[in-house]
């Protein structure tokens, strides 16, 4: 076929002329795949560069850019099985003139790509069985283990959040227990210092001092377990958002790589059926540049899909090492604060085991009020608050609450003669 009849379509595209020079591997390769040539492409062009060969370490060739000669000699009318025995020919190096293809990556991204990504992130949701029944492959996507690492990160965060409830709760029961323990504490000093007998107070005051002491070691033991709601909101609303943003710009990054793989395949595959019905494909025919442009779209998101995939691997990494380690020392903090604080509790009311029990003489005490309203009798007490109540009882709930009184201080004054006369 007379290649001629039909001008190139560069599609807008620019083109520039280079050469580099490949120091082939042990294996005698440059990490390179043609594709096009006679009989049906008019030029050969670069598919593919695979990782870690000269070609990827040289940078200078790239996917879609055009192979004019090897070694000086050129290549144009030749098929790429022909090119690529050339280059095996040379033993060392080989030297590879060429068209670079200069290609907006925007150009590549079109409607057709677009829809591709959303059908990739429809499919990803689906179950097998929902994906089989309308046709739709998801082998390479449900293979991915980054993208099972966000239902980890959920179970993780729900786990972090059930410990920071948890927390709290412990918290709030903790600082109710002090509370209590300081009112105990209270009451039993209040009534340590209004009892009359040594002994008995200074029980009293000590088992009430035990109380306050634990009511300060649940302040430090609550002083001390706070932070643990900090840390663990630090890594619940940061460090896990942060990586599950990370992948799902990885999974974007990977839905528009796969895009670019599917649309290559189904050119591949208009080819074939063109060559195979021997009929001419005007792309083809005219330098295949859009095919070429897909290639270089393709190798982008590729670079790109492969930047991401290292960076949500290095951030797992890490999240991991930082769950882990996190875990463990938060663990470590809460069960020492419970142990300290226990061991300060039972250490507290061990001192004062021994002050119980206690004896109090009731009738001691009895006798001693005894005295003492029967000094305030003799001293005028009786008939000068008794005079001061008369006075003051001026309607009828008075008089009633004066009887009462009275009644009272009589029924008072028996009962002491007769534990005294006892």
């Amino acid at each position: 076929m007379d290649y001629g009849e039909l001008e190139e379509d560069t599609m807008g595209m620019t083109i520039t002329t280079g050469s580099c020079t490949l120091k082939k591997d042990d294996t005698n390769l440059v990490g390179i795949s043609i594709g096009g040539g006679a009989p049906y492409c008019p030029c050969l062009y670069i598919v593919q560069i695979f990782d870690n060969t000269p070609a990827f370490h040289d940078g200078s060739l790239a996917a879609g850019d055009e192979i004019v000669g090897i070694n000086n000699k050129s290549v144009k009318g030749k098929t790429k099985v022909e090119v690529a025995k050339m280059i095996q020919q040379e033993k060392e190096q080989v030297i590879i003139n060429y068209n670079k293809l200069h290609a907006d990556p925007k150009q590549g991204k079109t409607l057709d790509i677009i829809l591709k990504k959303i059908k990739h992130r429809m499919v990803e949701n689906m179950s097998s069985s929902t994906a089989d029944a309308l046709g739709l492959s998801r082998a390479i996507l449900c293979n991915d283990g980054l993208l099972k690492k966000m239902d980890e990160l959920e179970r993780t965060g729900e786990l972090y959040s059930n410990l920071m409830e948890h927390t709290k709760q412990l918290l709030k029961s903790f600082f109710e227990l002090s509370t209590t323990h300081k009112a105990f504490g209270d009451l039993f000093a209040s009534i340590g210092a209004r009892e009359q007998q040594v002994r008995a107070s200074e029980a009293l005051f000590k088992f009430g001092d035990a109380h306050r002491q634990i009511d300060k070691f649940a302040h430090a033991l609550m002083k001390t377990i706070k932070p643990m709601i900090s840390d663990l909101n630090t890594y619940l609303t940061k460090a896990i958002p942060d990586t599950k943003l990370t992948i799902q710009k990885y999974a974007d990054v990977k839905f528009e790589y796969l895009s670019y793989c599917l649309k290559v395949k189904e050119m591949d595959d208009e080819e074939y059926s063109y060559a195979s019905l021997q009929e001419p494909l005007y792309r083809v025919e005219t330098g295949n540049y859009e095919y070429r442009l897909i290639l270089r779209c393709r190798q982008l998101a590729r670079k790109k899909f492969a930047k991401f995939r290292q960076d949500v691997l290095v951030k797992l990494e890490l999240l991991d090492q930082k769950h882990v380690q996190d875990i463990v020392f938060q663990l470590h903090r809460f069960i020492t604060s419970m142990s300290k604080y226990h061991s300060d509790c039972y250490e507290s009311m061990k001192s004062i085991v021994n002050i119980f029990p206690i004896e109090v003489d009731l009738p001691t005490n009895i006798l001693d009020y005894s005295n003492k309203v029967n000094e305030l009798k003799e001293s005028g007490y009786e008939y000068q608050d008794e005079a001061r109540i008369a006075s003051q009882s001026e309607d009828d709930d008075d008089d009633e609450e004066f009887n009462k009184f009275k009644t009272a201080n009589l029924l008072n004054e028996e009962n002491l003669i007769d534990i005294s006369n006892d």
